[in-house]
């Protein structure tokens, strides 16, 4: 009989390191094992590492560390999932897929169709690991039924995950992965990125959880929005602190 072990996993969280993100990853691993989840994947905007710093600190926390990061690319946002390195933004999805998979990890692709969040429009999703097709931060469930009907009919294993900035909203949503281990007698702590990953691929997922509240929706879409026009303010005015400054660093590396 083959064993199989459910891991909950929250694979989008933004910690104080993107700049619309707010907590520091100790509270994010604190909040994550107290609730009860597996792991969560620390995934700042061109950012990892804050995300490589959680996963080294995620057994401390009894979670499962794996790192990631989701890159500006040339056609929208992507999440690269168990890699160490940071793919450089900019460039075209395609080639920022393969690069994610040399680098040992899985390209997922968040809040797939929506621009106003610079979600990869569906000609532009050709070839990847994953879909997120459940997106608590989401203020309908039009946009996650899309990417539902668009994953299933090409054969994409789905996700879900909170796309959390702050910590009441991590785990609001997220996947349970079944991992199938090849050991005799496995235990939980047996299990690493590399076999979750492998299940992700083989689609042995399934999405828990609920939409966020649209009140907390509405305040963080609200804030991330004065954050961005802040910053396109003061990075053209002469002799202004850029703010925030996090943005700054981001696009001086794409």
């Amino acid at each position: 009989m083959t064993t199989q072990i459910p891991f909950t996993i929250d694979f989008h969280v933004h910690s104080d390191d993107s700049y619309d993100g707010h907590e520091p990853v100790e509270l994010i691993l604190e909040h994550a094992a107290d609730i009860g989840l597996d792991g969560v994947v620390i995934t700042d905007h061109d950012e990892i590492g804050e995300s490589l710093r959680a996963a080294e600190l995620a057994p401390e926390y009894g979670l499962i560390g794996i790192p990631g990061v989701e890159v500006s690319t040339k056609h929208g946002h992507l999440l690269a999932i168990g890699v160490e390195e940071r793919p450089e933004p900019g460039r075209p999805v395609g080639e920022t897929v393969q690069t994610v998979r040399d680098l040992g990890g899985i390209a997922i692709v968040p809040h797939p169709f929506q621009r106003s969040r610079h979600g990869i429009r569906k000609r532009n999703v050709d070839d990847v690991d994953a879909i997120e097709t459940y997106n608590s931060m989401l203020f309908t469930g039009y946009r996650n039924r899309r990417a539902r009907t668009f994953a299933r009919r090409r054969g994409y294993p789905e996700i879900g995950a909170s796309d959390a900035h702050y910590l009441p909203n991590v785990g609001k949503a997220y996947t349970e992965v079944i991992v199938t281990p090849d050991a005799e007698n496995p235990t939980r702590a047996d299990i690493d990125g590399g076999e979750l990953v492998e299940a992700i691929l083989e689609g042995r997922t399934q999405i828990r959880g609920k939409r966020t509240p649209i009140r907390k929706s509405a305040v963080q879409y609200a804030k991330g929005a004065v954050r961005k026009g802040t910053f396109v303010v003061t990075s053209h005015a002469p002799l202004v602190p850029t703010v925030p400054s996090s943005m700054k660093r981001s696009r001086s590396k794409s």
